[in-house]
């Protein structure tokens, strides 16, 4: 049930950070992945790090924001390997802006990345899903689906539009067996995170280091490679009737009310 040898699956920005582990996830459980980036340098990049993961990957340029780069990139998908079994929203991005000092522009483009993108990846790449007669779509949503923090304004409306996206995919199209769903992580080390767990001069730990532990029932941050597990739950046969979930992987933050 969990084998994905013979699948093809693309995961979105997937050069580095969760995205690389969610694609090294799917690879070692037997899927050929393929990522993209906004450029040639990045692409490169990864392709390095799968290599030295022992990972075959094929890596192309593509802005998922445009609509016609994504439809050209499925197309040489389809010509490279084959037709996308599996689709992972990933690529994303935030801007830590108080929403009053936000401009009309920052905020748009928030939303282009976090919520348009992946409505136009998915558009691409659900008709031959259809034809193929089934097909997974991993959304990569966050806790800011559910919840709201100051200066978030953009993202946080941006992956709650996400979670009804993912649930409205399901919709319309479970009949023809195809299943989306949504990984909602918590708060993830990683090297974009990395100055906020720094330890003070002084041996304590960073403010927002110390918040986080606080609010988490695990007492910790989460790892990229506590999202494999999920990942390959979603991508795989074990999730054939779970369809329209968004599966958060938080260490219990949301279920927690705090001290």
């Amino acid at each position: 049930m969990f084998s994905l040898t013979g699948k093809i699956a693309w995961i979105t920005g997937a050069s580095h950070g969760i995205g690389f582990a969610i694609a090294s996830a799917l690879a070692e459980a037997g899927a050929q992945v393929v990522f993209n980036s906004h450029n040639q340098e990045s692409v490169d990049k990864g392709l390095a790090a799968y290599k030295s993961a022992g990972i075959n990957a094929r890596g192309y340029v593509c802005n998922v924001c445009d609509e016609t780069e994504v439809f050209q990139t499925v197309q040489k998908i389809n010509r490279d390997v084959g037709i996308i079994d599996i689709l992972v929203n990933n690529a994303g991005m935030i801007k830590r802006i108080p929403m009053t000092d936000m401009t009309t522009e920052e905020f748009s483009e928030v939303i282009n990345v976090d919520l348009t993108a992946p409505f136009i990846v998915a558009k691409a790449v659900i008709p031959q899903m259809i034809e193929k007669g089934h097909g997974k779509i991993i959304n990569i949503c966050s806790m800011m689906s559910e919840l709201g923090r100051e200066t978030v304004s953009a993202y946080a409306a941006a992956k709650g539009g996400l979670k009804m996206l993912t649930r409205n995919i399901c919709s319309e199209y479970g009949r023809y067996n195809i299943q989306c769903n949504g990984i909602g992580p918590g708060y993830i080390a990683t090297s974009q995170t990395a100055p906020l767990r720094e330890r003070q001069s002084d041996g304590s730990r960073h403010p927002f280091d110390s918040f986080i532990i606080s609010k988490t029932p695990a007492e910790r941050w989460g790892l990229p490679e506590d999202l494999k597990g999920p990942a390959v739950f979603l991508a795989g046969d074990a999730s054939n009737f779970v369809n329209g979930h968004i599966l958060y992987v938080d260490g219990g933050i949301l279920a927690y009310i705090g001290r």
